[in-house]
């Protein structure tokens, strides 16, 4: 109707358009608005990145928009996604994969008094449980404390020192090792068995574990872990095994690692975040040796 409206005699005021076409006013400015805000590229942005990140706020989709260039004010943008029904609502609940009911032996808490400067420096790591159609899928996670980046991970039908032995391989593999490094977990006795106890020490890495019950010790991986149930599990109803593996495969190595923005970084994602201070780095050195 707005159309028919517009290509009325424009030398009309608007009441007397909107009357010959059997409009109130009212809708013609309320649709007038909304396709005003369809055409608005911060409108068209905002709808594209929620669409691709669902879980994000108004805060990280604000800086977005300013890393593609748009200067737009974080209250505008919440504005816009107040206005267009894009703000989300976050599902917080905590279940427990950890088993410290054991005789292993139990390391002290190192990490609570760490200082990190660079990469390698902690790792921290933890399991959850994946739902799927039928039954439940684990996934081991080792993420760099420093940077936030997952290094290594793993997926498994069975929640077992097969599956935190190979999130951990896949971290060794992946990373140059340092003297001191510090790895930090729960109790649970996937991380306090034998086998991954002496791996870690086979490679001089230091053990550290959490209180009992308290995942506030563990903060970091606690979190990526809320992050991935937010973004990810919680948004897909998992068919198959593979379907999960698959689905989340995806999400940590392309999405969480490479593309989505972490506040604690300064609203950069990892690999970003990591290629800057070894960049930074070289040319500390570079200047260290000019002088």
């Amino acid at each position: 109707m707005i159309p028919v409206i517009d290509h009325t005699d424009s030398l009309l005021p608007i009441q007397d358009r909107c009357r010959l076409a059997s409009v109130p006013r009212s809708s013609y400015y309320r649709l007038h608005q909304h396709r005003q805000r369809l055409a608005d590229p911060v409108v068209q942005e905002v709808r594209q990145l929620c669409t691709e990140y669902p879980r994000y706020g108004y805060r990280r989709v604000s800086k977005q928009l300013q890393r593609q260039g748009l200067q737009v004010n974080h209250k505008r943008v919440l504005a816009l996604m107040h206005k267009e029904n894009l703000l989300c609502r976050t599902k917080r609940r905590f279940v427990s994969t950890t088993d410290s009911r054991h005789a292993l032996p139990i390391y002290p808490n190192l990490a609570r008094t760490l200082q990190l400067n660079g990469p390698n420096e902690l790792w921290v790591a933890d399991m959850t449980y994946v739902r799927l159609v039928r039954g439940f899928a684990y996934l081991a996670v080792i993420l760099d404390a420093f940077s936030r980046r997952a290094i290594g991970w793993a997926i498994s039908m069975h929640i077992d020192t097969k599956l935190s032995l190979a999130a951990l391989t896949m971290a060794l593999q992946a990373r140059s090792l340092v003297p001191g490094l510090v790895h930090h977990s729960d109790r649970g006795v996937q991380y306090a068995s034998s086998d991954y106890v002496a791996l870690l020490k086979s490679k001089n890495i230091t053990i550290s574990m959490s209180r009992t019950g308290n995942p506030y010790d563990n903060a970091k991986a606690e979190s990526f872990m809320k992050t991935l149930r937010a973004e990810e599990i919680s948004l897909n109803d998992y068919e198959t095994f593979w379907d999960a593996k698959q689905n989340i495969d995806r999400f940590i190595g392309l999405v969480y690692n490479n593309k989505r923005l972490h506040s604690a970084l300064g609203y950069q994602p990892p690999v970003e975040f990591e290629a800057h201070y070894f960049n930074n780095s070289t040319l500390t050195q570079q200047n260290t040796v000019s002088t």
